[in-house]
């Protein structure tokens, strides 16, 4: 129940709204004028500049000026109208990154885009979007699909049929605008999870899109057929066939739609069609980029595997056909990189119905094994030259889609992917044809290593597609193929290229062998994985970064082999890997570094003073243009853990950290680096929480900034700067309450900014609860009523559940610090009978919500000194409300937790919070250790319930047990007799 009825006077009470000392940043408006566009022009041409000095400030201008009324505007009038294309483009990224970050309305935060400005956009951008050049075209394409991912359909309902209506233009590019928008607007619906807002959504887009979307694929194949010698009508054809294909995809991913379904003769007959058309005028010379028919063709065999995996009795008629075009497309395509997406979609398409039960006829043949194992596997297992190019020159990208299996899927993926498929019903036939490969594969590299060094990277390709059944990220292969001798063929041919003496000979053999070793980690005996560990540290040393890049990715995984006696030459070598060409912001090299500090802990000490000059400088550099989240995120994990492992045997070597890491952390601040921002907060409050109870100057001189408001409008940085807060007052809140400059006002600031919102109100009351616990009593006296009055506030304009909770706590831990009459006293002085009020309304029906053993025991404490400290209790109309608060009190030791949250509270509770979110990202190494303001001062609450009862009834002989006998509910007595037998007191 809503306390807005008891409490209804408590605004009359305040002759104002309350308001701290601080001042958030109001919106006004930018005339759209030319002035202003010239400006604006201006500043988006600096932030193209290659130096920071002048690139950096425009940026800043922007981000200051992009909640004013007016400003995306601006934006499309200049990609509009600007006579300056690279100044039209550039506006167009700006506008869709603007849409990206602020289009979103997200309760509690401040809507940066007026309703005006959002009405306009969805009134002009399709067809600005449809009149523009195809570069501005796909920005604001993206941008739509945005907008719509937020309005469409509620707030956006005449968008679809907008589009529609323009198919009819016989423009094709305005016809293929269409299409790419609706692509990126349909497309989510592949990764959505099944809910009936979904469902309603796509049957409305299906009502309106699909009949039209049919019309257009017929009528564009038509035209193919009538264009087919000119090839500049065909390029825009084929340009639609492959977004129509796509669009067909997204729509049929959910559910086969009744539509589909009854027009899948149309859709079926006209791919296959186009995957068995070759026209001569679409082939590219192009070695590398892959031409439009590739395309059309690689999307439709995605469709062709789509409904063979989903809809396999309604597809069945059409499989046949499909598996023989497939397969005919396989082995007459070249091994040119311009087919791999073809090829490898073609590929998981047999994968794919290899391994249902229902195709399992189709190559139960063995003449059709084989055929498949020598003309569609192993030569889409083999090295090409273009491999080993990316193996070389981009070694990044060659990681990405080897090591994490990126979204582009190699033809080496997709031929394991078809081996593991058709072992699923085959496992004897395959491995018996593989076996043979493989060994002849190795007898050619055995002939001539120089010369054949392929032929043994295909054997270890073909033996881990052979052997791996099942996988998981942390254990690598968790169930092999018993027909494989995993361990046998360690010995014979991986131990030997890790042993070779020369790092740098055969870099492709040496990675196959420490990915080996990474993959099979969990199915190798153990004392060869500890044989494996020095040779892998010798392989940090590799010039190839793909090779040093796995030596440090496989130490990292290993993380229960033995390392201790390996310490130092580990550390040097993956320091010095950092240094390695091409490798200076390697994560997976930083990621080994911090997994290694954390397996290792105090044998890692003697070289802190050294690698933390390292660390140091290495942040130094990336923070002049952070452009790698996840080495950023390590390289801080790994700062937190060098300081926790040296001071937690000697707190007094944080100053030495201080030292090192000050003059960093105050550039990263005074130039506003927003994505290290919060790692900063965190590591500076991991270092202030190790001082004993004093805050150096260092820290004092910084604390002003702090309650900038700036600071705390970005989401990302309020966990930390909260915590950090708490820091400074735990560790010095005399100091901060006695310094020159009074900071209260300030904190009480910022308290009153985040208990406004429903997202950030429990660090609000987290920073609330840290002034209560240590400043000193005199220092807030006058403002405790304001901060009652703010919170009764926000209790009528809106109560939740997680606010009640912490609400509770706050009042309980300023009961537990100011005692009962205190507590009692500020709330009657608020409004008379108030105390009454929210006992009867919010404690005793709450309380057993909370959650958290210190919060429960807060709780606890504070509740029993309302019963046995608050006179009021005894002799008032406050008395009826002892025995239901007694209650609700045992109930809270007893009872499981009341976890209910009402229908209507749509936001996330603290626990569900994540922990890596896009702006913030918690560090797990500078973790803050859970904090009990009560201490060892009360040990068991049970126990304290029982002697302040026993004390009470001393002090009013009788009273006590004639209130339980009358009212407390039998269960619960019993309870309390337990209390008191094991507390050894009686009550009066």
């Amino acid at each position: 129940m809503i306390l807005c009825h008891y409490v209804v006077s408590v605004k009359q009470l305040t002759t104002s709204p309350v308001h701290f000392q601080v001042s958030w940043s109001l919106v006004s408006s930018m005339e759209l004028n030319d002035a202003n566009l010239q400006t604006l022009t201006e500043f988006l041409r600096k932030t193209l500049d290659p130096d920071p000095a002048v690139r950096r400030p425009a940026e800043k201008f922007l981000e200051s000026v992009e909640g004013n009324q007016n400003y995306p505007l601006l934006l499309l009038t200049l990609l509009e109208k600007s006579q300056d294309n690279v100044i039209r483009v550039c506006a167009a990224v700006t506008f869709k990154n603007y849409i990206k970050r602020n289009w979103r309305i997200v309760e509690d935060e401040p809507n940066k885009i007026s309703d005006a400005d959002r009405t306009a956009i969805k009134a002009n951008i399709v067809n600005l979007m449809l009149s523009s050049p195809e570069q501005i075209q796909k920005q604001l394409s993206d941008a739509i699909s945005i907008i719509g991912r937020e309005d469409f359909p509620q707030k956006w309902p005449d968008l679809l049929t907008e589009m529609v209506t323009r198919f009819r233009s016989g423009d094709f590019h305005i016809i293929n605008g269409v299409l790419r928008t609706a692509h990126s607007l349909f497309k989510r619906y592949r990764h959505e999870f099944k809910s009936n807002e979904l469902w309603s959504e796509i049957k409305l887009v299906l009502d309106t899109f699909a009949l039209p979307l049919t019309e257009l694929f017929k009528a564009t194949i038509e035209l193919c057929q009538t264009h087919a010698t000119d090839v500049n009508a065909l390029k825009v054809l084929f340009s639609s066939l492959t977004l129509i294909s796509k669009l067909f995809y997204s729509l049929n991913f959910q559910d086969l739609p009744e539509f589909f379904e009854d027009n899948m003769e149309t859709w079926m007959t006209n791919f296959h069609g186009l995957l068995t058309l070759d026209n001569k005028l679409l082939q590219t010379d192009d070695e590398e980029e892959a031409g439009l028919l590739e395309l059309l063709k690689s999307q439709i065999c995605d469709n062709a595997a789509l409904y063979a995996q989903k809809y396999d009795e309604e597809f069945q008629p059409y499989l046949p056909r499909f598996v023989t075009a497939i397969w005919n497309l396989l082995v007459s395509t070249g091994q040119e990189v311009k087919y791999d997406l073809l090829v490898s979609n073609a590929i998981q398409f047999l994968a794919s119905v290899c391994e249902r039960p229902h195709y399992k006829h189709l190559f139960e043949d063995q003449n059709t094994l084989t055929s498949i194992c020598e003309k569609v596997i192993v030569p889409n297992m083999e090295f090409r030259s273009a491999d080993e190019e990316a193996f070389e020159d981009n070694s990044e990208e060659y990681i990405r889609r080897d090591l994490e299996g990126s979204d582009i899927d190699t033809r080496r993926r997709a031929a394991c992917d078809l081996v593991r498929g058709l072992c699923k019903f085959f496992e004897g036939p395959v491995t018996a044809i593989f076996s043979g490969y493989v060994s002849s594969m190795l007898a050619e590299y055995a002939k001539n290593p120089g010369e054949n060094w392929k032929h043994k990277d295909a054997a270890i390709y073909l033996v881990t597609s052979l052997a791996s059944k099942a996988q998981t990220q942390k254990h690598g292969i968790t169930q092999a193929n018993e027909l494989v001798n995993l361990t046998e063929f360690f010995v014979n041919h991986i131990l030997p290229d890790l042993k070779s003496a020369n790092v740098n000979e055969f870099p492709v053999l040496k990675a196959d062998a420490i990915k080996y070793v990474m993959i099979f980690r969990s199915q190798l005996p153990k004392e060869q994985l500890l044989q494996a560990v020095p040779l892998l540290i010798s392989h940090l040393q590799a010039e190839s970064t793909v090779e040093h890049t796995y030596a440090a990715h496989a130490l990292e995984s290993n993380t229960g082999t033995q390392m201790a006696p390996f310490t130092e030459q580990l550390l040097n070598n993956l320091f010095k890997a950092l240094d390695l060409p091409g490798s200076a912001e390697n994560e997976y090299i930083m990621k080994a570094i911090m997994r290694s500090f954390s397996l290792l802990q105090e044998a890692i000490v003697p070289y802190i003073p050294t690698l933390i000059g390292q660390l140091t400088h290495k942040l130094l550099l990336v923070s002049k243009n952070p452009s790698k989240p996840h080495f950023n995120h390590y390289l801080f994990e790994s700062l937190c853990l060098s300081v926790r492992i040296t001071c937690k045997s000697n707190p007094t070597t944080v100053g030495s950290f201080e030292e090192a890491l000050f003059p960093v952390f105050t550039e990263i601040l005074q130039n506003d680096v927003q994505e290290f921002l919060p790692y900063v907060f965190q590591v500076m409050s991991l270092l202030l929480e190790i001082h004993s109870n004093s805050i150096p100057s260092s820290y004092m001189a910084l604390f002003p900034h702090l309650l900038q408001p700036v600071l705390w409008e970005r989401t990302g940085n309020i966990p930390p700067l909260v915590r950090l807060l708490q820091a400074y007052l735990e560790k010095g809140g005399a100091t901060i309450a006695g310094s020159a400059a009074d900071k209260i006002p300030g904190l009480l600031g910022v308290f009153q900014k985040l208990i406004a919102s429903k997202a950030n109100d429990h660090q609000g009351f987290y920073l609330l609860n840290s002034i209560i616990e240590h400043m000193p009593p005199e220092s807030i006296t006058q403002y405790r009523k304001q901060i009652f009055i703010l919170l009764f506030q926000r209790l009528q304009s809106s109560k939740t559940t997680k606010f009640i909770k912490s609400f509770l706590v706050f009042i309980n831990l300023y009961c537990v610090k100011y005692g009962a009459i205190a507590l009692q006293e500020i709330f009657d002085s608020i409004q008379p009978k108030m105390f009454g009020m929210v006992l009867e309304k919010i404690v005793i029906p709450e309380v057993q919500k909370v959650s958290g053993a210190v919060e429960k025991k807060i709780c606890a404490v504070g509740i029993t000194k309302i019963l046995t400290e608050c006179p009021a209790m005894m002799d008032t109309e406050y008395t009826k409300l002892w025995t239901p608060l007694l209650q609700a009190l045992i109930g809270l030791f007893e009872l499981p937790e009341d976890d209910s949250i009402p229908d209507d509270e749509h936001f996330i509770d603290i626990e569900d919070t994540p922990g890596y979110q896009t702006a913030f990202s918690q560090l797990a190494f500078a973790g803050k250790k859970e904090h009990d303001p009560i201490g060892d001062a009360v040990g068991n609450p049970k126990i304290l319930l029982a002697q302040s009862l026993h004390k009470l009834s001393t002090a009013c002989p009788g009273r006590v047990p004639s209130m339980l006998s009358t009212s407390l509910n039998a269960e619960a007595l019993q309870f309390l007799q337990s209390y008191l037998q094991a507390a050894t007191v009686q009550l009066v």
